[in-house]
């Protein structure tokens, strides 16, 4: 009899490309997950992966295989997701949550307070992760709900057996010192700006990508991009204390940001949609904690401060 949970790890294998890869995201050694994957083939009695390099891929055994663990690995979820409701009475469980750092302060711990009250049987765990490694986690069912970002020109992959809707759309500032020579207009011009150093997150990141992008699109120039943090808070720190320029959202400047100007761009608007995303099946839980996540946007938008 084929083992579920050593289809699981057939199927994060498949997912992830290399079973170091599966190993990291599963806390496992590589050695235990070769192991254990050597007992599913002899389990199904036939060859499931091969390798191609320093990664592998499924032979045809092992596509049937991973297909029906899908299958499997979902209904499974979704009898655990009914049993927790029945004993409770009302929609209950773990509920999975990552986002990007703003829309964890904004909107995902706004929600999380209001489901604390609303539906005190549902646990939710949420961290912070960038979209890029939540997607993976959301289709092998180690997340459950994801808050990412899109940037406007940078779309992100679409993907069928995901269900995507809009939470809110935010505009990107410039921002810059409160004493900049530009600071005092009620637009600023990014051409105005080319000598400028400029903080941005880490490149291989939308936001890098996105503020690379826009000053040479709508500015003109190539940004020195002199300082580099994942932190949006410390991209405002930076403005505010070693005279940089940044291109930072909305959500981020919805606290306040004293000691900063913060202008729309003269050459044109730029903005950002924040999305939820969801496997197609969502468990009573995981709905309530959608429509919690819906509900703390719409809340944002009409309370920015």
């Amino acid at each position: 009899m084929l083992d579920l949970h050593r289809l699981r790890l057939l199927r994060e294998v498949h997912g992830r490309g290399t079973v170091h890869g599966a190993a990291r995201a599963l806390g496992y050694t590589p050695s235990a997950i070769s192991q254990q994957l050597a007992v599913l083939e002899r389990e199904a009695g036939t060859p499931l992966l091969e390798r191609i390099g320093r990664n592998v891929r499924l032979t045809a055994a092992g596509q049937v295989l991973v297909r029906h663990a899908a299958v499997l690995l979902e209904g499974v979820e979704a009898a655990e997701a009914e049993l927790a409701t029945v004993a409770a009475g009302r929609a209950a469980g773990v509920v999975r949550v990552s986002a990007f750092q703003s829309a964890f302060l904004r909107v995902v711990a706004p929600a999380v307070r209001a489901l604390a009250v609303s539906h005190p049987d549902i646990r939710i765990e949420a961290a912070e992760v960038e979209v890029e490694q939540a997607v993976p986690a959301l289709r092998l069912q180690q997340l459950d709900v994801v808050v990412g970002d899109e940037y406007d020109g940078q779309p992100r992959a679409v993907h069928a057996d995901l269900r995507r809707e809009r939470l809110l759309r935010e505009r990107i500032q410039v921002v810059l010192p409160a004493d900049h020579p530009e600071a005092g207009a009620d637009q600023v011009s990014l051409a105005r700006l080319a000598d400028v150093p400029w903080a941005a997150c880490h490149p291989g990141t939308g936001h890098h990508e996105m503020q690379v992008r826009v000053c040479r699109e709508l500015g003109g120039f190539e940004p020195d991009v002199r300082y580099n943090s994942d932190d949006f808070l410390i991209l405002l720190e930076l403005v505010r204390t070693t005279g940089a320029g940044a291109l930072l959202p909305d959500l981020v400047l919805g606290y306040g940001a004293p000691g900063v100007a913060v202008r729309p761009s003269a050459e044109g608007a730029v903005g950002r949609e924040v999305f939820l995303l969801t496997r197609r099946s969502r468990t009573p839980a995981g709905a309530a904690v959608a429509a919690a996540l819906r509900v703390a946007a719409d809340e944002t938008l009409t309370n920015p401060g």
